[in-house]
């Protein structure tokens, strides 16, 4: 399957941005859909997660109560929406599909999308 994420822009602070991630195929329920951001000199670091079947969410720290991962299975798209954006959540932002299950770490995920650039100012 190949991923496409797409929603990234420029924003200042307390702003919203919603991403989406469309599944090029079948997204099966077994499968746990993901979002990561990476800074440049850093490590990709687990956002968001989503198990397909159930939709069950699972959120980094500093994303609770900020950011929503939610899906929609007829079109096999992801989103994540990110309420009252600070500057620290600036990065590049992938979508990924892990087919083993929830995973924490971007080495479980198999397939990846191309990022978005999430830029907060302010």
């Amino acid at each position: 399957v190949q991923l496409q994420a797409f929603g990234g822009g420029l924003v200042q602070d307390g702003d919203s941005l919603r991403l989406s991630c469309a599944a090029s195929g079948r997204i099966f329920s077994s499968h746990v859909m993901g979002w990561f951001r990476q800074v440049s000199g850093k490590e990709r670091e687990f956002v968001a997660a989503i198990r397909w079947g159930v939709g069950r969410t699972y959120y980094q720290d500093s994303v609770k109560g900020r950011f929503t991962i939610s899906r929609d299975s007829a079109k096999s798209t992801v989103y994540l929406q990110m309420n009252s954006l600070k500057p620290e959540d600036t990065a590049v932002y992938y979508c990924a599909r892990d087919r083993n299950g929830l995973g924490y770490q971007a080495a479980e995920y198999d397939d990846w999308g191309q990022g978005t650039q999430v830029t907060v100012s302010s």
